[in-house]
């Protein structure tokens, strides 16, 4: 009979397949442990319903259940039993799961050209090769596509939170200001210092007129030519400017009340008076001013040594008052001693 040999092929087959589909054979004490927990033996319970077994067992056995057929040794006999099923069906599907990717592996490598020509979503025409390379491009186009709409959802989000990041940077420069300004003033302090102990005394030079143009050899030439350029054209600090517009104003307000003082006479009478109160009326107005220019001072003036009080009217009249007394008294002294001089040169005269 021709059609034998393919009958018998077949049944090979089919055994083949039953053989695998069956499974590794397993040991008597496993299959023990199926008919204890009442499952089938092939394999092909579910981990559900190997714990639906062992917990309809467990509330029978279980000796705290409280039932009459609770027994311990039985119950330890149950819980041995549900252990090696479970370890013998995660072992089953772990071996059919590594067959099934070995069979799929086999497949893809036996498959047809078309079915690899067919394998790029059906992007392209030509030839495979050039399929391939179309492919490559789209996916570039599409990481690039990715790309661009990250950026836009980032400076989206950059732009939501632009005033809190504005915020925060605002508080870290002021911070970073803080501290250059602490330890200027430091470093300053302690210049301060040593110039108080007379360290800087004996040192080679003393008295000479510095070179604004001496080469420093820390300094790079670019720094060193903006210096040059700084002090040609007569730069000053902020800070320093500030200064001397409060010492010149200081010295103008001074003056006045000092000759103000100087002019009243004693007794004062009402018209010195008036004009008294005007001026002290007119300087309290400037102080304000000067007091508003000291403040701007304080805060650009890198030593705290050198920082400035307010100027108050009192202090400033009692001032005016002492140095008002001392002229006079000068006034005394020098038409005093002019006296002398003129007797002196009449008693040389006479002989």
């Amino acid at each position: 009979n021709p059609c034998l040999p393919l009958r018998t092929h077949l049944k090979f087959v089919h055994l083949s397949v039953r053989s695998l589909s069956s499974g590794p054979r397993i040991s008597r004490s496993l299959r023990e442990s199926y008919r204890l927990l009442q499952l089938p033996d092939e394999g092909s319970s579910s981990p559900v319903q190997v714990k639906e077994a062992y917990l309809r067992l467990a509330k029978l056995y279980h000796p705290d259940s409280g039932v009459p057929t609770a027994d311990a040794v039985l119950f330890a006999r149950v819980e041995e039993a549900y252990r090696a099923v479970l370890a013998h069906e995660s072992k089953v599907k772990q071996l059919s799961g590594e067959k099934e990717a070995e069979d799929e592996d086999k497949s893809r490598g036996a498959a047809l050209q078309h079915r690899h020509y067919l394998s790029y979503e059906g992007v392209g025409t030509g030839t495979p090769s050039q399929r391939e390379r179309q492919y490559r491009q789209i996916r570039v186009d599409r990481a690039s596509e990715q790309v661009l709409n990250y950026r836009q959802q980032e400076h989206e989000r950059a732009a939501a939170g632009e005033g809190a990041l504005v915020e925060r940077d605002m508080r870290q420069r002021s911070r970073k200001i803080k501290i250059t300004q602490a330890v200027e003033r430091l470093v300053e302090d302690l210049i301060q210092e040593s110039m108080a102990r007379g360290d800087f005394r004996n040192l080679s030079g003393a008295g000479k007129p510095l070179n604004k143009f001496e080469h420093n050899p820390y300094a790079d030439p670019m720094t060193h030519n903006l210096n040059r350029i700084l002090v040609d054209n007569g730069y000053q600090p902020p800070w320093v400017v500030t200064q001397r517009d409060i010492r010149e104003a200081t010295a103008q307000i001074r003056n006045r009340l000092l000759d103000g003082q100087a002019r009243l006479s004693d007794p004062v009478t009402p018209r010195e008076s008036r004009e008294w109160e005007e001026l002290c009326a007119s300087v309290e107005e400037e102080l304000v001013k000067l007091n508003k220019l000291v403040d701007n001072y304080n805060l650009i003036v890198p030593m705290l040594s050198m920082q400035m009080v307010h100027f108050s009217l009192s202090r400033e009249i009692e001032c005016a008052v002492k140095g008002a007394r001392q002229r006079r008294l000068q006034q005394q002294t020098e038409r005093e001693g002019a006296r002398e001089e003129e007797g002196g040169e009449e008693t040389i005269a006479e002989p």
